[in-house]
């Protein structure tokens, strides 16, 4: 492969990541199979772009407005960027592990559209959690913050992908396993594991300076904890766990921060 193609594969993988991730309207990309197995290494690139958005909303209002109304448009910006990408895996996990006993009953809970009690529930108390954090950041940190959550928040999407296998069997006419989670699960490689954690750590740091340590090390006890949880339940990870871990490690970041 020569330069000029290597350049523009990974021009392709940045834009699928963006295209995954958020609703930015960006240049069409060439269908390929693996293409997003490739991309997950930009997820904390498509992540410090999300939170570059929050911290200018917060700089522009933080002077004019209470800081709860701040950190509600920072939340609405956040749902609306990204499509409730990571809220609809949030609540169909919660219905699925909530109401599901057995592996079988959870993935079929998970892929019912229809939003459950406890689903329900975890929306309610994600958007509370962000709005109350966010409004309680420390006004000379906020911004780092408010980038580095969802920089972190989207990495955790690396070593989940690396370590677990897709939960959902295959499909026994083509062999493929079905389910956005098995495009990604266990096709990440260990080159864009380090690429893509190195980059998230380079960002958190140049944002937090030593600080940085905290955010970090929460993040991946939220991962470790929840893909042990993952694999205990259903063997195996889904789309929708990988955007609960997501939401749940954005909301750490913010607490460790609130916390410092």
């Amino acid at each position: 492969m020569n330069v000029l193609t290597q350049i523009r594969r990974t021009w392709f993988d940045l834009l699928t990541a963006v295209q995954f991730l958020t609703r930015v309207p960006v240049p069409s990309v060439p269908y390929e199979e693996y293409s997003l197995a490739r991309a997950v290494k930009f997820f904390p690139i498509v992540g410090s772009l999300i939170g570059l958005g929050s911290m200018l909303l917060y700089r522009a209002l933080a002077r004019h407005l209470p800081l709860a109304i701040v950190a509600l448009v920072i939340v609405v910006y956040l749902v609306a960027i990204t499509g409730c990408l990571h809220e609809d895996g949030l609540s169909d996990s919660a219905d699925g592990f909530g109401g599901g006993g057995e592996r079988d009953n959870v993935l079929a809970i998970m892929r019912d559209s229809r939003i459950g009690t406890y689903g329900a529930a975890a929306l309610a108390l994600s958007v509370l959690a962000r709005v109350l954090l966010i409004a309680s950041l420390p006004r000379t940190q906020a911004g780092a913050y408010l980038i580095a959550a969802p920089v972190l928040s989207r990495w955790t999407t690396l070593p989940l992908s690396f370590c677990l296998k897709p939960a959902r069997d295959q499909n026994p006419d083509d062999g493929q396993v079905d389910g956005q989670g098995a495009r990604i699960a266990r096709l990440t490689t260990s080159g864009s594991l380090i690429f893509g954690s190195l980059l998230a750590f380079a960002i958190a740091f140049a944002l937090l300076r030593l600080r940085a340590l905290v955010p970090i090390l929460i993040s991946g006890v939220v991962t470790l904890l929840t893909g042990l949880y993952y694999k205990h339940r259903i063997g195996g990870i889904t789309g929708d766990c990988f955007g609960a871990t997501n939401q749940l490690a954005e909301i750490a970041v913010y607490f460790s921060g609130v916390w410092a």
